[in-house]
Order: structure tokens, then C-alpha cells, then sequence
């Protein structure tokens, strides 16, 4: 689906489907008046005869209005008066995509001034009208072999601004969202592929091929760096599978060279049987989706990139199966960390934290500003924060501040957790340093503090991805997310600087 944003009237378009707007009651958008003055008046009429449901996302589909040059009118509900917030926004434009997907109109006109809302401005309408709109006509189908017909594929949006001037603003939102867009559709695509086909070295391919389209570098650890380099803990984990572990460091340079990068680390387990400590069969095929933190960072760097972002930013990939067999490590076993630290693995299914402690001490080399993980870590953190916001956890405020805000910017939110001194009690051990679980109370913050002790070197921050990251039942399926939130805070610490 392509996007463009012009200086058009609503009323001249010459469009397969023109949008307009209607608040509470009868209230047209400026866009609709002027359309309604050309016709006649005939939307007015049409409202009044209450075939416009009083809900935010409702639509009425009205065909070849006499003076208008679209082919179709839809009148889509904005909500109340006055009431236009960020809730009422995505309503209405979850109710548009869903109208639009049945119509089977090749193109749509839609005057993006109507759906500002408050402070956040056209920019962010402009912003969110893509990205919502860009999710909503997601397909993974590839690997069907009888697809359902489906109405012509809507191929082209037009945001019309009447009566000013496209501003420089609105046309970076325009790229920013299609860019954020397209990596959080590859995002979306590496979690719904199925784990036989997106192993380690699947990622690292694709990473290769962002590397390839967007000139950028790249390298690939493999289980002999990683014996070089000491990482007993991500080596333990990979010990029961027979595909090959990966370590992928994909780079971004799109600022100076003397600004310090944003180091982002991705959980990449394309499978998580639990080990030894086997997972229930129960939904286990959903571990396919374990490799989601792997995935918002290769699409993160995917939408940096192709914005041409004036930023540093260094995506590293610790990719591996968590397998049982004869080699698997056992509950029980104590490894070495590259960072020297040892940890006695009490539980194989706590697995994330070991491929990512050595990937969070791997990444001091770069010398970062920021380090930030993304992990589907605990199941902890969906029994905290359930499926609407991401769990945050951090060792520096203002850097968490500024995550938090990037979240509610973006409309990817997340929530901080605390971080204190006081559950690192709950990883002892009386033959390591520490233990890799700290039992079931505060399990997704347990789990941060161990992460915590390999980074007290980093401004670093931890994002439990576990309840946001993919949706169960009838829409199983990768979300994208925090593909927007992360690209959100590369562009506003850009813009800070």
C-alpha cells in the first residue's frame, strides 16, 4: 500500500473512496461541510435518516453522490464533540481499515486535518493514520496454499491536507510511519514464520539482506567466537539443539561518527522448549514467537535505515533453539558468563537472561550511549501488565524517562517496574555467584536483576516484551511491537542532540 500527502479540497478528489468525518450527532468536519455544500446537501440528509451508528468507528457507505467526483463516500464516526482523544483516534481508524478492506477500491483520499488530535497535531495524525492503517491490511499468508478471494487490494492512500501547504513536517511523519511500518511488518512476518523455516541462521540471512538493500555492516558470531570469547551462558543454552547458534551484529551510521551509538539487544530463541525444565504442551508452538526481541530490533534498524534517521544505532542478536537431548544442559549445571560471573542454572526454561547476559556484556565494546534489550522474558510480566503495556526496567532514569515518553508518543506504552537492590536476594546461590530464577514472587523483576549485574558498566535498560509482543487465539500472531516505540526514542533522542 503506497501513502502520499498533498494539498487537496476533499471535494475535487478523484478517488475510488473519499473518507469524511462525522462527530456526535449530525456534526460534520470541515471536510464533510464542504463536500456536503458541492452534493447538495445530501450527506446531511443521509445522516439524518440515522443509518450512521453513534459509535467511534462506525461507517455509511454512500455511491456516486451527485456532484462528487469519488466513486464512494464513507462517513466514518469520530466520536463526540470535543472528545477526540487518542482512544476515540484509533476507534475510528481500526473502524475505517476495517470498511475499506471490504469496499474494494483501488485507491482512498482521506483529509488527515480532520483527525489532529489536540496538542499531538498533524504530524501525529499523519503518523498513526499510516502506521494503524499499514497494520490493519497485514497478511501472513505465504504459506497458504488455498487463500480466500478477496475484494482488489486497496493500493493507495492519499492524506489531503485542504487548504494550506504540505509542511516539512508532515512529510517526514509521512516517511517515518511508512519506513516504521515496513520494519515492523518484517518484525511481524520473522514471529508468524514457523520455527523450522526462521532458525538462527534464517535470522541471520535476513539480517545479511538489511545489510545488502541499506549498505550497512554486519558481522556474524559463530560457536567458535562465541567459545573464544567465553559465553558459557549462551553456549549452555544452545546446547541441546542442532542448528547452530548465531551472533549478529548489524550497524546503523547515520550520524557523525563521534556520536556514541544506541546499542539495541534482541532475544532470539527461534524455539523455547524450556529445556530440560520442558514446557507444558499447552500453546507451546507459540515459543515459535520467542524470537520477538531478535525481530523489533532487525525491524527497528530496517525503519532507521530506510528513513535515512540521523542516528547511531548497533542491533545485536544472540540467536539460538532451547532444545532437550543427550548435551542439553541440566538443571543443576553452573557455567562462566563471558563476563567472568558464574551462575548455576536452576532452571533451563529461564533462558532468555543467560543468551542475553553475555550479549549485554559483548555490547561494552561499542562503547555505548544507551544499551537497551528487548526480551519476551517472563510470563511473570503478562500476569503484571497483561497485554497492553510492555514492562520496563532500568538502572538509569532518564534514560527510562525518555522510554516512557517515546511509548506514549508512539502509542507502544510501557510501564516501569522497580529495579531495587532488595530482590537481588532472591538469586543467591551457595555454589555460584547467582542463580539464573528467583522464584515465582516477582518473577519478571527477578529476572531484570539479573540482568542487572551485567550492566552495571551501561546507562542500560531492559523491556519485557512477553505480554505485547504476539496475540493468542483466533488472531494468533506477532504484533510488531516495540518497533514503533524504539524508533520513536532513536528519533527523539536525535532530535534532543
Amino acid at each position: 500500500m503506497q501513502f502520499s500527502i498533498r494539498t487537496l479540497s476533499p471535494e475535487k478528489a478523484r478517488t475510488g473512496c473519499l473518507v469524511l468525518g462525522v462527530l456526535g450527532g449530525e456534526t460534520m468536519t470541515r471536510a464533510a461541510q464542504a463536500a456536503d455544500k458541492i452534493a447538495g446537501g445530501t450527506l446531511r440528509r443521509a445522516l439524518a435518516g440515522g443509518d450512521l451508528a453513534d459509535k467511534t468507528g462506525a461507517t455509511l457507505l454512500l455511491r456516486a453522490v451527485a456532484g462528487l467526483p469519488a466513486e464512494r463516500v464513507l462517513l466514518l464516526r469520530l466520536g463526540e464533540r470535543g472528545k477526540f482523544d487518542v482512544a476515540a483516534f484509533r476507534e475510528a481508524m481500526r473502524g475505517l481499515a476495517a470498511a475499506l478492506k471490504g469496499l474494494g477500491a483501488k485507491d482512498a483520499t482521506l483529509p488527515v486535518t480532520d483527525l489532529a488530535v489536540g496538542s499531538r497535531g498533524l504530524p501525529w495524525a499523519v503518523r498513526h493514520a499510516v502506521l494503524m492503517l499499514r497494520e490493519a491490511f497485514y497478511v501472513f499468508d505465504q504459506l497458504k496454499t488455498l487463500k480466500k478471494p478477496a475484494p482488489p487490494a486497496l493500493a493507495s492512500v492519499t492524506l489531503a491536507i485542504a487548504g494550506a501547504p504540505v509542511t516539512l513536517q508532515a512529510q517526514a511523519s509521512l516517511r517515518e510511519a511508512t519506513a516504521t511500518a515496513d520494519g515492523a511488518d518484517l518484525a511481524r512476518t520473522l514471529g508468524n514464520l514457523p520455527p523450522n523455516l526462521c532458525t538462527p541462521s534464517y535470522l541471520a540471512e535476513e539480517a545479511k539482506k538489511i545489510a545488502k538493500q541499506f549498505k550497512l555492516g554486519i558481522e556474524v558470531l559463530e560457536r567458535k567466537d562465541m567459545e573464544r570469547l567465553g559465553m558459557g551462558a549462551l553456549l549452555a543454552v544452545t546446547a541441546g539443539s542442532r542448528q547452530p547458534p548465531k551472533l549478529i551484529v548489524l550497524r546503523y551510521a547515520g550520524a557523525a561518527k563521534s556520536k556514541k551509538p544506541l546499542v539495541l539487544v534482541g532475544k532470539g530463541i527461534t524455539f523455547d522448549t524450556g529445556g530440560i525444565s520442558l514446557k507444558p504442551g499447552a500453546e507451546m508452538d507459540e515459543m515459535k514467537f520467542d524470537m520477538s526481541g531478535a525481530g523489533s530490533v532487525l525491524g527497528t534498524i530496517r525503519a532507521l535505515a530506510g528513513m535515512r534517521a540521523p542516528v547511531n544505532v548497533i542491533g545485536v542478536v544472540p540467536t539460538c533453539e532451547n532444545m532437550p537431548d543427550g548435551a542439553a544442559t541440566r538443571p543443576g549445571d553452573i557455567v562462566t558468563t563471558m563476563s567472568g560471573q558464574t551462575v548455576e542454572i536452576l532452571n533451563t526454561d529461564a533462558e532468555g537472561r543467560l543468551i542475553l547476559c553475555d550479549a549485554l556484556t559483548y555490547s561494552e565494546k561499542f562503547d555505548p550511549e544507551a544499551v537497551i534489550d528487548i526480551a519476551t522474558l517472563t510470563g511473570a510480566c503478562v500476569i503484571a501488565l497483561g497485554h497492553v503495556a510492555s514492562g520496563l526496567f532500568a538502572n538509569d532514569q532518564k534514560l527510562a524517562d525518555e522510554i516512557l515518553a517515546a511509548g506514549d508518543d508512539a502509542w507502544d506504552r510501557a510501564w516501569q517496574m522497580p529495579l531495587w537492590e532488595d530482590y537481588q536476594e532472591q538469586l543467591r546461590s551457595n555454589f555460584a555467584d547467582m542463580a539464573n530464577i528467583g522464584g515465582r514472587p516477582g518473577g519478571s523483576i527477578t529476572a531484570a536483576c539479573y540482568l542487572a549485574r551485567f550492566t552495571r558498566k551501561l546507562k542500560w535498560a531492559h523491556l519485557d516484551v512477553a505480554g505485547t509482543a504476539w496475540r493468542s487465539g483466533r488472531d494468533k500472531g506477532s504484533t510488531g511491537r516495540p518497533v514503533p516505540l524504539l524508533v520513536r526514542l532513536a528519533l527523539r533522542r536525535a532530535a534532543r542532540k
